[in-house]
């Protein structure tokens, strides 16, 4: 017997959402589809294009990144783009389908000056096509979120990475806090936040819950949840990290649609390590959000053509798509 989905207004705790994660995983695909269906149009996939504007030489010491400048990894440092080179490519991305454009730059922190001047610019360029924006530029405080609210910021992503007892496993150079307080400040700020984490760190399930409770507890929370599966980088501590078995990624997308029903739940970094089938399921379990293009800041992503063609056989259509 299934038992029922716990509801959103329910008290969530670490143990319950261990418990969600354990279930059988034919009857936790079934529940989180039922849920899924009762909040969202299964057919339709939103989409995004990402776009790396300041690449490499991060001071954080994240041990899967590969624009830390605490590794040697094959990724080159590059200035911030200058605002029409990202306005250009927010316009190819809107040609090809996509209706929400995120830029993300290498940094710690937000800090004001001209560099933060130009990416206010990139922010009003890409709104005035149309597009939602979304950004990832490290730390806020509450006066940088407020200046990009009012440039036109729809999403900030600050993602937790993993759970907070295994965090310091991941990174040293901030706190789990650090993050929650820059959350804090964007969603005081008006935006609609994009907070997920990272799978394959050499977490286990127990360390995964913990991450799907404290999304799940935030009020409200995330209104964009990525789920993310480690890409491995050459010269990071976790480019020899184990292999994380796909049923665990689907466990994920599917505790994450229970607990968050109303929340965007994007299959995001290492999609294309998921076989089609995989994919499949996931999009069945509550995911409704894949990054198009070919590159996701700096790591592979699968191919436009392959995406067009699973969406095709799935009857998947993107959103604002007029219907076939």
């Amino acid at each position: 017997m299934i038992r029922s989905a716990p509801s959103p207004e329910s008290q969530v705790s670490v143990e319950s959402v261990r418990e969600l994660l354990g279930r059988g995983l034919l009857d936790l695909v079934f529940a989180a589809a039922q849920v899924h269906r009762e909040h969202h149009d299964p057919k339709r996939v939103q989409c995004s294009q990402l776009l790396s504007i300041k690449t490499g030489g991060c001071p954080e010491d994240c041990k899967y990144c590969s624009q830390s400048a605490h590794y040697s990894t094959p990724v080159e440092r590059e200035p911030l783009l200058d605002p029409e080179q990202v306005m250009q490519a927010a316009r190819e991305a809107k040609a090809k389908g996509a209706d929400r454009f995120c830029m993300g730059a290498a940094w710690r922190e937000v800090k004001a000056g001209p560099d933060f001047d130009a990416v206010l610019a990139m922010v009003r360029g890409v709104k005035s096509l149309g597009l939602e924006t979304c950004a990832t530029l490290g730390m806020l405080d509450g006066h940088q979120a407020e200046r990009l609210k009012e440039a036109g910021l729809d999403y900030y992503n600050h993602n937790l990475d993993t759970g907070r007892s295994y965090y310091s496993e991941v990174i040293s150079t901030r706190s789990y806090d650090d993050r929650l307080r820059t959350l804090a400040a964007v969603r005081e700020a008006g935006m609609k936040v994009c907070c997920g984490g990272i799978l394959g760190l050499g977490e286990g399930r127990s360390d995964r819950a913990e991450l799907l409770y404290e999304l799940a507890k935030m009020d409200p929370p995330p209104e964009s949840v990525p789920i993310n599966e480690l890409v491995k980088v050459e010269g990071t501590p976790l480019a020899g990290a184990g292999e994380l078995d796909w049923s665990e990624v689907l466990r994920c997308v599917a505790a994450a649609r229970i607990l968050m029903p109303t929340s965007v739940i994007r299959l995001s970094a290492g999609r294309r390590e998921l076989s089609e089938e995989a994919q499949a399921l996931c999009f069945l379990a509550g995911a409704n959000s894949i990054f198009m293009g070919e590159e996701l800041l700096t790591t592979p992503n699968p191919a436009p053509e392959s995406d067009a063609a699973l969406m095709g056989k799935l009857g998947l259509l993107p959103v604002g798509e007029e219907s076939r």
